[in-house]
């Protein structure tokens, strides 16, 4: 029986497992160590069928949950659990001791849910495009920029993928995508869990598309005391995991970032204060410290989720400055935006949305469609057998880039 599970539509993260579907199948004990396990740890493991299991030591505890899953324990104090089915990529997860929310010791931690969360690599069958290979590589730094619009107490932080030739040539300029995370993460997001410096490294020595610098930075202009509560964004005290149970993408009804189609956008005014830093701050110190080609048709802007409605908001209101558009999980450009938004037709070269398959993929194909019929040319892509998550958002980049800043 197959269980579809509602995914949070404004959220770039889910700290629950993505179940593909409940089975009955036998379980193949053919599990290794996750991927993204500490140094020498055996646990979590990963099998064939997309499986984890889970071993926790808490001998004293009640009740051990790993995300969805339920762990039982042994004569021993350890409590073990398989999951079923999960989707290909990467997923956050907690565990729940006797109602307490904590991180596997095992496993690293990536910052989602508005907090550091254990994360998991289930294989993916196309995993080869965001693989570590033997090619040259960029390079990710971090700049920290000052901010006097968000009274920023030392200053903001980004994080600037060079591509491999940028240090040999020190004459050359390159164009610059700018690339917004998912509400709950952070700056790190992009080259973290979605490995962008490394599908960039591989599709440019592909030769699938050209050089250029990504820019990724932190899309909430909140402020607190330290990096938790700074990266938290509007009501981090809030349960996303409540959040992720109150809105789908698949529901009837819904639109793109959880509420009911027509209704207010919660993160507009978020968007309109972000867009001050970006336009007015961070565009400024990007193209005086780095050799970047300044001038309109060579500057994009493109998110996940939250920062695919933040691209919107500010391309549309800024397309002296943006050309290439990219929306990730994020909504849509429809025939209105660009009946509507002045020289749309004559300014903006790319135009791409995408979705994942257990999204809502026929908004994308008829926001596709009705866009061709109006003689708008655009891309649309759904990614096969994933959801609101980052195998989605990987392969979004991945088809994507080779669109960016061609001649």
């Amino acid at each position: 029986m197959k269980t579809k599970l509602s995914l949070l539509a404004f959220a770039s993260i889910l700290s629950v497992q993505l179940c593909l579907a409940q089975t009955n199948e036998p379980v193949v004990e053919d599990f290794k160590p996750s991927t993204l396990n500490q140094p020498g740890q055996q646990y979590p493991q990963v099998n064939s069928q997309r499986r984890v299991r889970y071993r926790i030591v808490a001998s004293q505890a009640q009740s051990v949950s790993a995300g969805r899953t339920t762990l039982t324990k042994g004569e021993d104090g350890v409590w073990v659990g398989i999951s079923q089915p999960m989707d290909e990529g990467f997923h956050y997860y907690h565990l729940t001791v006797d109602g307490g929310t904590f991180n596997d010791p095992s496993t690293l931690n990536f910052y989602g849910s508005t907090r550091w969360e254990s994360g998991i690599e289930i294989p993916a069958h196309d995993q080869d495009f965001y693989a570590l290979k033997d090619v040259p590589h960029g390079r990710v730094q971090q700049v920290l920029f000052p901010s006097k619009l968000t009274n920023s107490i030392i200053a903001r932080p980004a994080y600037i993928y060079t591509p491999p030739d940028y240090d040999k040539d020190t004459t050359k300029r390159y164009p610059v995508l700018y690339l917004q995370h998912g509400w709950g993460e952070n700056e790190y997001a992009w080259w973290n869990q979605g490995r962008a410096n490394l599908i960039m490294d591989n599709l440019i020595a592909e030769g699938r598309t050209k050089p250029f610098i990504i820019v990724m930075t932190y899309g909430l202009t909140n402020e607190g005391p330290g990096p938790g509560a700074r990266r938290g964004g509007p009501g981090s005290g809030t349960n996303t995991n409540a959040t992720v149970a109150a809105a789908s993408t698949n529901s009837p009804g819904r639109g793109p970032f959880g509420g009911a189609r027509g209704g207010a956008n919660p993160f507009t005014g978020a968007a309109a204060v972000f867009e001050k830093v970006l336009v007015g701050e961070l565009i400024p110190y990007i193209d005086s410290n780095f050799r970047t080609l300044t001038d309109q048709p060579n500057r994009g802007m493109a998110g996940l989720s939250m920062g695919g409605m933040e691209t919107k908001i500010i391309t549309l209101k800024n397309l002296d400055k943006f050309s290439h558009i990219g929306l990730f999980s994020g909504g849509t450009i429809t025939t209105n935006d660009v009946n509507n938004t002045s020289s749309f037709r004559e300014k903006v070269k790319v135009v791409f949305a995408s979705c994942g398959s257990r999204e809502n993929p026929g908004n994308i194909n008829a926001n596709h469609a009705a866009l061709n019929s109006i003689g708008l040319k655009n891309t649309a892509y759904v990614s096969p057998d994933t959801a609101h998550e980052f195998q989605t958002w990987r392969r979004s980049l991945r088809e994507f880039a080779p669109l960016l800043f061609r001649d």
